[in-house]
């Protein structure tokens, strides 16, 4: 298992790495430019090159990199796309440049067109922002979304329909990140044994859980099937500490990236969720080890 956290870039690039290796996490993610900004220019190569050196010196993996909150490659309106269409092929380069083994994005909105159309979007977007780019490097992992509006990838079922028909339209393999508030938040109760159990099965068959290398662990400020996509520190939130200590130790989780993108409250919040979620991993082991 590797535990990390979303971290910023501000100053330089390789700071977002040197703060996880700060706050003890061993993978982190980060925006590689603005999230609120259309165009970025590429990072100066002497940042992706100390980024890489970095990393590799202290184990730091996997990198993941989250697109820009502007993006929606689903829009209906055809400047929306256009421009979201010509950002995304900057996320796809930098993620290439930086050398990140993910890149997750937020599948979009289809507004008020039906799902299937947005959808359909999404694809022929992917496969324009995409065009005439070398294979390899990355994995593009699309997320579960809290479910809210028309927002696209609420269930499981949309999210495999969109890999299926993407996977033969660009040149980089796809997956999936989930997101455990996101999951909590569209009906998923993963706050249970029941219900993360329930979920995992769901998963494994629509899915597959060889295609979720990263999970985000984030706890929910909304209650179950509210929709409502607020972030809470572990233990903070409707999941709690139990449930998320469940998550971590599920036998078939075990394995993934768990990366926090809980808030900071209060100064320090960043080091107490990490800390949080190897305190549930180590409280499970000993558990095991007693009764054993």
């Amino acid at each position: 298992m590797r535990i990390g956290i979303h971290c910023s870039t501000s100053g330089r690039l390789v700071n977002a790495a040197a703060k996880a290796l700060e706050l003890g996490a061993d993978c982190f993610q980060i925006f590689s430019a603005s999230p609120r900004m259309w165009r970025a220019a590429m990072p100066p190569p002497d940042q992706l090159d100390e980024m890489k050196k970095f990393r590799a010196l202290h184990n730091l993996a996997p990198l993941v990199i989250h697109d820009s909150y502007l993006i929606n490659l689903a829009a209906p309106d055809p400047d929306i796309r256009r421009k979201s269409i010509a950002a995304f092929r900057d996320e796809l380069l930098r993620a290439f440049a930086i050398g990140a083994e993910y890149l997750v994005m937020h599948p979009g909105s289809a507004r008020d067109q039906p799902i299937e159309s947005g959808i359909a979007n999404i694809v022929a977007s992917l496969e324009e922002a995409a065009r005439g780019l070398a294979p390899g490097g990355f994995t593009l992992l699309f997320e579960n979304t809290a479910g809210a509006g028309a927002t696209i990838g609420r269930s499981f079922e949309e999210l495999a329909q969109l890999r299926q028909l993407a996977l033969p339209r660009v040149p980089f393999p796809l997956g999936f990140c989930l997101d455990t508030c996101h999951l909590y938040a569209s009906g998923f109760d993963v706050a249970t044994q029941k219900g993360l159990n329930a979920t995992v099965a769901a998963a494994e068959k629509t899915l597959g859980l060889d295609l979720i290398p990263v999970i985000h662990a984030n706890d929910s400020k909304g209650a179950l099937a509210s929709r409502l996509d607020r972030h809470a520190n572990i233990g903070a939130g409707h999941i709690g500490l139990e449930g998320f200590r469940r998550i971590l130790n599920h036998p078939k989780l075990r394995e993934k990236a768990f990366v926090l993108e809980t808030p900071i409250d209060e100064p320090g919040d960043d080091q107490r969720n990490v800390d949080a979620l190897k305190s549930l991993c180590r409280k499970s082991r000993t558990t095991t080890r007693k009764s054993s």
